[in-house]
């Protein structure tokens, strides 16, 4: 990513729309705060009658999957982007209107007051934005290289406007949420198989260890290659076996990835240590959701959840803290409370996934897992949002 000391070079505006990972993370975690315990509480309470019951449903798959990740996605890329083209970031009112529109997409989809499709105009259009401006940054930058993160989140933003065509006709949603996730399973290979490695290699090298992950290779390019079949099959025909047997073996081999990468080493620095539990969620979530389809472990509901509050829910926030910290001028450290996030999304993954099926009672499960994984997010907002709001401490 860009050198924090240029994060605001000639740029006189508020510190909030500087960089794009302000608005965005500080968005996201105050979202995933609030979103989760007031699915939980619909759900538990049983609020509305059947109709809006199915609707609460909707709303919440909608919401997690196309509103609180593109958020923390949009904030990663736009500060990673000014580095892979070297341009400078989007920032000031061309931020401030992205921003605007990621937030006006979540009011109309929680509160009904405009018309269906006016709604789903609003909050499809983000997405689509965001993936025009990629392709703005990749064509200007000639950095065609990256030109698969550019087709990744055109494709995002197009399970996002199908989401919404078949919402609106009154037919299952199921096709594009499981497209939006399958894109999620590559994003996560792609992205987090280069980060974790390479801020592993920068800590061990400072450590003097001699122990550094290996380079990426031909293994690599087949663990995210596997990923992908896997994750297309899945989103195609989700109940048919050789489609378990892909998930399965894509998450084995993302394994014997992840333990190229040295990840025991770094204990003693939870930042980047939790980078690797972060990868190792997803390799879970692949075989897990593979067993569940060969009917040789969890129901398909909790697997799909150990991708979602799993890999997704760790791997953003370790992403979210790392750069945070780093593009405010601070020592990239995780102090007690930063920590405690990691322990809070960690274990409400844990809750989740696996507590419905243990001897916790669904409801008692579903309740701990949203106050755990949604205080991580909220801890993380009282904790960074400061960072996030006023400007780097070495400008």
């Amino acid at each position: 990513m860009t050198d924090p000391a240029n994060e605001t070079s000639g740029y006189q505006g508020l510190a909030f729309f500087s960089y794009g990972f302000r608005p965005f993370f500080l968005g996201a975690a105050l979202f995933a705060a609030v979103a989760v315990p007031a699915w939980i509480i619909m759900l538990l309470t049983g609020v509305g009658d059947s109709e809006f019951f199915s609707a609460a449903r909707t709303w919440h798959v909608h919401e997690m999957v196309f509103g609180f990740l593109p958020a923390v996605i949009t904030g990663f890329l736009l500060t990673a982007i000014p580095n892979w083209t070297d341009r400078p970031p989007i920032r000031g009112r061309e931020l401030m209107l992205l921003s605007s529109v990621w937030l006006a997409g979540r009011l109309v989809m929680a509160i009904p007051l405009l018309t269906p499709l006016l709604s789903a105009t609003i909050e499809g259009a983000f997405l689509a934005l965001m993936a025009g401006l990629v392709w703005r940054e990749i064509a200007a930058g000639g950095s065609w290289s990256h030109a698969p993160i550019g087709v990744l989140i055109s494709l995002y933003a197009g399970a996002d406007i199908v989401f919404h065509v078949l919402a609106l006709s009154g037919a299952a949603t199921d096709l594009p949420e499981r497209m939006a996730l399958a894109l999620v399973m590559v994003l996560l290979a792609l992205i987090g198989g280069r980060v974790t490695p390479n801020f592993t290699r920068d800590f061990l090298a400072e450590q003097g260890m001699t122990e550094l992950p290996a380079p990426f290779s031909r293994f690599d390019g087949l663990s995210v290659v596997l990923v992908g079949i896997a994750a297309v099959s899945w989103s195609v025909q989700p109940q048919v076996m050789a489609t378990g047997w892909l998930l399965l073996g894509a998450g084995l081999v993302n394994l014997g990835r992840l333990s190229r990468w040295y990840g025991w080493l770094t204990w003693h620095e939870p930042l980047v240590l939790t980078l690797h539990l972060g990868y190792g969620w997803l390799a879970i979530s692949l075989l897990v959701l593979g067993g569940a389809i060969l009917d040789l472990g969890l129901p398909t509901t909790d697997a799909m959840h150990a991708l979602t509050t799993g890999a997704v829910g760790v791997m953003t926030l370790a992403v979210m803290t790392r750069a945070s910290l780093g593009h405010t001028g601070r020592p990239k450290h995780a102090g007690p409370l930063t920590v405690c996030i990691y322990i809070l999304v960690n274990l409400g993954a844990l809750l989740r996934v696996f507590g419905p099926s243990i001897d916790f009672s669904t409801n008692l499960a579903l309740g701990l897992a949203a106050m755990s994984w949604s205080g991580a997010y909220l801890l993380f907002a009282l904790v960074y949002g400061p960072f996030l709001l006023r400007p780097s401490i070495d400008e």
